[in-house]
Parts: structure tokens; C-alpha cells; sequence
């Protein structure tokens, strides 16, 4: 559905009106483009003390050939771009601030007490209006949970904050996202650079993102084709006829995974459209059946096995709890939660997906900040990152990593159907003061798909244009 006020807000007039009464001025969002590089530059990188991520980023960066500017916060990142024969410079050395960036990185890896934060604010200061419109500011930590000193904990757990305020300061399409990166997995944080940094981050600003250790055969995991990452991986997409649903199909497809798409038999001639262009297989069944995880098996066995499974199916059938009959609460809870589980659990147990498998939820942020006449709904997406979290240990045993994207308002044909007031707050209330795109859960979705994100497990990113409702 077109954005009318975008249109309006970009145009000489509207950006004249909008400015002189205070209004949103939402830019357009640059998004994927065939034949475009992940990541362009240049990256201003700026550290704080004892920055320990730089010479792993420099190797991460060395492949894209990527142009970099050292802050002076970041003296060292000159010696260490130059052995990985990157372009770099320094920033600001003729006092010249007008120079234009694509992204801001600053390693926090090193800061230890909440004194040291100094360096956080020198060198956003220094740079907060150097970032072009649609660019991105990523920073890096550590967990806080795997800080040995309180006071370390203390200041990594305060980059939160930082990051979550920049998204909301910098506003012109930028998004602004933390990275917190445990010890030993700095040589996993490729495909989540590529992805934070890139225009398929488009509507993800304001997140929190952790990547664990790796070990084992899946550390050294190498792709074969890095434009077609999903090259020989079978993957089901259920909920696929329309929607997010198609795009999550349409954007993994041209990542090179052979799909077998779901949808309910009531929508199989949308669905096997679907899966015609795409070169894809059509599989009509009802998900909350007590007989379709044994069904999923069978396929997957006949198959040879699945290498990954998203969760986009889902209904809603809203109502005050006071006035909710019994039959909506449980379907809603069956399909969207319940249904999860069993399907999970016996695609598991039977060895039906793979080692090295990817699971991928559609939550909501329904299910972060609640919505009127939505407690089944709110419970079942709060359930899906509940699964999520607790599963991701168990599964991490099998090689196999869970995640869960939470959207927020994405222009769909249902979020068309909303009245107009509520459709306008929706899509302005968020640090990019517009709605997001089906394809931007589908990215989203992707980069947690790829076999290069073996270290990302037990995340929950919003796809929201951080969105002010929830956290």
C-alpha cells in the first residue's frame, strides 16, 4: 500500500510544510539491490580503551574491500586496516567536518567502568551528524552476562541505552543497532555485520543482538557461493500464499534454498502460484491438525531431510478477554504456539531436520508491549520468544540455532484494512516514521537463515523501525 505523507514529506512543498509545522519528515528507506555490495562505505570506526574487535573486523571487512576513516578514538585501526589492505584514512585531520559516512562502528568491547564512557560520548559527538540519510550506527559489546566484574557488566548493560537513544536522535532513515559479541566469537560476526550494516536492515534500528561461541566443524564454516548463501539447503516456509509469508519465500528463493511452502488447503491456489514462480513445492495443510507434525516428518524424510523451518503461520482472532468465547483463545494459542512446539519437537526427535539446521519464529511485538483485544494473541507471540529463549541451549547441542523476528507495522493487506487514524499512528510512531515492508521481516529472516549464522541463537530482533511501543 502507498504511503501518501512519504510521497508528501519528500516532495519541495511537503518538506517545506512539514518542517514549518513540526511534522514527521520520514525519508525514503534504501533497501537490497541485486548486484549492490552488502556493505558500502565508508565506515568511521572509533573505539574506546582496550578495544579488543578491531583486527577481527579488519579481517571481516578485508573480503568486501570496504573504505574505512579512523576516528581518533581509533588510532589503531590504521596500521591494522593497512595489513588487511583496506582503503583508510584518518577522520578530521584538517578539523573539516563535513566529510559524509555510511556507518559509525565503535568497538566498546574494552570499557570496564561507567569513567571510560567518555570515549562513547567524544566520539558520538564528534560524528552524530556526519552519517548519510539510511545509514547506520553499530555498536560493539560484551555481553553483560559474561562480564567476570560488576562494574564491567554495569557499562556494557549502559550501551543499551546509548544505542536505543542515537536511533531515536539521528532520525533521516538512520538505524542504530548493538551488537554484543561474546569472547570467542569474534571470527563469527561476518553475516551479522553484512546484515546490521547493510540495506537489509532497513526497518531494524534500536536492537540488541548477541552472538555466542562457536565450536567445532560449524566454527570453520565456509560459504560456497556468498551471493546465493542458502545454495543446497531445503527449507519450509509455512504460511507462504501471501503476505510476509510470499516475501520471507521470494527472498530466501533468491538466496538459492529449494522451498517447500505451507498454507491451509483453503488457500492452495494462492499458495501453488507461489511456489510456481519460485521453483518451489506446494504442501496444502492445516498446521493446527493433531496429524500435521508427523505429516511435516514424513515430507521432510522423503526429502532426505529439511535444513531449516520458519514459523510465519499465524491467525488472530481478537477480542476483549471479557467478551473472548473459549474457541478463540484455543485456536489462536494452537496455531500460533502450541503448533510450534509439537512441530519443532518432532522434526527433532525423528532426525528430519538437519544438523546445522535453522529454526525462524514470527513473533510480533504484540507479544513485547501487548495490544487491546489481543491477550490470546499477545500470549502466543510472548510464548513464540519464550520458546525461543529456552530452547536455543537444547538445540545448540544438535548444531541447530532458533531465533524469532517480532514485526511491527508492516504494509500488508491486513494492516491496509486497519482505519485510516489508527494505520497513521502506527506507521509514524517509530524512529523512521513510517511503516516497514513485507520484505523487511523477509531479510531479517534470511540473514538468521544462512549457514554463515551459526553463532546468532536465542535472539528476538524487532522488525519495527523502533517502534516507541514496547521495549
Amino acid at each position: 500500500m502507498t504511503d501518501s505523507y512519504l510521497d508528501f514529506a519528500n516532495s519541495l512543498l511537503g518538506a517545506r510544510l512539514t518542517t514549518l509545522l513540526g511534522l514527521p519528515q520520514p525519508v525514503p528507506l534504501p533497501r537490497h539491490q541485486a548486484g549492490r555490495a552488502d556493505i558500502e562505505g565508508p565506515l568511521l570506526i572509533g573505539a574506546g580503551p582496550g578495544a579488543g574487535v578491531l583486527p577481527a573486523l579488519a579481517a571481516c571487512l578485508a573480503p568486501r574491500g570496504v573504505a574505512t576513516l579512523a576516528h581518533a578514538s581509533a588510532a589503531r585501526w590504521i596500521p591494522l586496516a593497512n595489513q588487511a589492505a583496506l582503503m583508510t584514512g584518518r577522520w578530521n585531520t584538517d578539523g573539516d567536518k563535513g566529510v559524509k559516512v555510511r556507518a559509525l562502528v565503535f568497538d566498546a568491547t574494552g570499557l570496564e567502568t561507567s569513567e571510560q564512557s567518555d570515549a562513547l560520548y567524544a566520539f558520538f559527538h564528534d560524528t552524530a551528524r556526519s552519517v548519510l540519510p539510511g545509514g547506520r550506527v553499530l555498536v560493539i559489546g560484551r555481553p553483560p552476562e559474561s562480564c567476570a566484574e560488576p562494574r564491567q557488566a554495569t557499562v556494557q548493560r549502559a550501551l543499551e541505552g546509548l544505542v536505543r537513544s542515537l536511533g531515536k536522535e539521528l532520525k533521516r532513515g538512520i538505524a542504530a543497532n548493538l551488537l554484543y559479541l561474546a569472547p570467542d566469537a569474534e571470527t563469527q560476526m561476518d553475516s551479522t555485520l553484512a546484515f546490521l550494516l547493510s540495506p537489509r536492515s532497513a526497518y531494524v534500528s534500536g536492537q540488541v543482538v548477541r552472538l555466542a561461541p562457536v565450536t567445532g566443524e560449524a566454527a570453520n564454516a565456509v560459504l560456497a557461493d556468498p551471493a546465493r548463501p542458502l545454495a543446497g539447503r531445503r527449507m519450509l516456509v509455512t504460511g507462504a500464499s501471501r503476505g510476509i509469508g510470499e516475501a520471507i519465500a521470494e527472498v530466501l528463493a533468491r538466496d538459492g534454498a529449494d522451498l517447500v511452502l505451507l498454507d491451509v488447503p483453503q488457500a492452495q491456489a494462492g499458495l501453488e502460484a507461489v511456489a510456481q514462480r519460485l521453483g518451489a513445492r506446494a504442501l496444502a495443510l492445516d498446521i493446527g491438525a493433531p496429524e500435521a507434525p508427523q505429516a511435516l516428518v514424513d515430507a521432510a524424510r522423503a526429502d532426505g531431510g529439511w535444513d531449516g523451518l520458519v514459523h510465519n503461520a499465524g491467525i488472530t482472532r481478537d477480542k476483549t478477554i471479557a467478551n473472548m468465547k473459549p474457541a478463540f483463545w484455543e485456536a489462536v494459542v494452537n496455531v500460533n504456539l502450541s503448533t510450534q512446539e509439537r512441530i519443532n519437537a518432532a522434526l527433532v526427535d525423528a532426525g528430519a531436520l538437519r544438523a546445522g539446521g535453522r529454526i525462524v519464529c514470527v513473533s510480533s511485538i504484540s507479544g513485547i508491549a501487548g495490544n487491546l483485544g489481543q491477550t490470546n494473541y499477545a500470549f502466543s507471540k510472548a510464548g513464540v520468544i519464550g520458546m525461543v529463549q529456552s530452547h536455543a541451549a537444547h538445540l545448540a547441542a544438535r548444531g541447530i540455532t532458533i531465533n524469532a523476528v517480532a514485526p511491527g507495522f508492516i504494509e500488508t493487506q491486513m494492516t491496509a484494512a486497519v482505519p485510516f487514524a489508527i494505520r497513521e499512528a502506527g506507521r509514524r510512531m517509530n524512529s523512521m516514521g513510517q511503516g516497514g515492508l513485507p520484505v523487511d521481516v523477509a531479510e531479517t529472516i534470511a540473514w538468521m537463515a544462512s549457514p554463515a549464522s551459526q553463532a546468532l541463537t536465542g535472539n528476538v530482533v524487532r522488525v519495527c523501525g523502533q517502534s516507541l511501543l514496547g521495549a
